[in-house]
């Protein structure tokens, strides 16, 4: 009887480890999927990891979404298998207009594909200088769709490149009901933090919030020169 059992813990063992192996052997996603979020041929500068889009693959009995998050150039990728996807925007996520309608991907090997979005508004041009113990932008805005009206610009400085809304030592706001004119170019003031007063550099960002979006259309980083 001891004999026995110990052929069929033997056996299950074996086959434990038989399972195990053949679930190792199965190969990983090699393809990989990139692109960027764009208006008009241009990638749309957002918050780091502030923005996701979604990728589903019909025919498979888990089916469910495979996130990607956008990086603060407007930019993703994702390793996949081969196969057909479809790619989602979802709602009230971005600083455009939603847009339901999936994307049919088809990967096969290195696959690259650009996500087109309809903003509310975007930085089109930004220029800085450092002036004494203060930072100065002139940034040209433009209304894409007034289905959302403007909010605000804003000028933001921070110590890392990531800087957006939330990462930030010091930001400076200009109300769209104090500007006069949005498409005549704007200069936006932010005295540089005392925390920052020792630092050889900084980045500077604009953004333009759109009133009852949470995320914001930005420029790309720049970096200023302190000493």
């Amino acid at each position: 009887m001891k004999n026995n059992i110990f052929i069929y813990l033997l056996l299950f063992v074996l086959a434990v480890g038989s399972w195990g192996c053949t679930k190792d052997n199965y190969e990983a996603p090699k393809s990989q999927l990139t692109g960027r979020v764009v208006y008009n041929g241009q990638a749309i500068g957002l918050r780091s990891n502030g923005v996701q889009l979604e990728l589903w693959q019909h025919g498979y009995a888990f089916f469910t979404k495979i996130p990607v998050n956008v990086d603060q150039n407007g930019a993703f990728s994702a390793l996949l298998f081969d196969g057909k996807y479809k790619l989602t925007r979802q709602n009230g996520v971005g600083p455009w207009v939603n847009n339901t309608d999936s994307i049919d991907v088809q990967v096969s090997g290195n696959t690259i594909v650009d996500v087109p979005v309809t903003p509310f508004s975007v930085v089109k041009t930004a220029t800085y200088q450092k002036d004494g113990t203060n930072i100065t932008a002139t940034a040209s805005i433009e209304t894409v769709t007034t289905t959302n009206p403007l909010e605000a610009v804003r000028l933001y400085v921070f110590r890392t490149a990531l800087v957006d809304d939330v990462n930030q030592d010091a930001v400076i706001s200009i109300p769209a009901a104090q500007i006069l004119d949005i498409t005549q170019p704007l200069t936006l003031t932010v005295p540089i933090p005392a925390s920052l007063a020792n630092a050889a550099s900084v980045y500077v960002r604009v953004g333009v919030k759109t009133s009852g979006v949470s995320e914001l259309a930005y420029s790309p980083a720049e970096k200023i020169q302190l000493k």
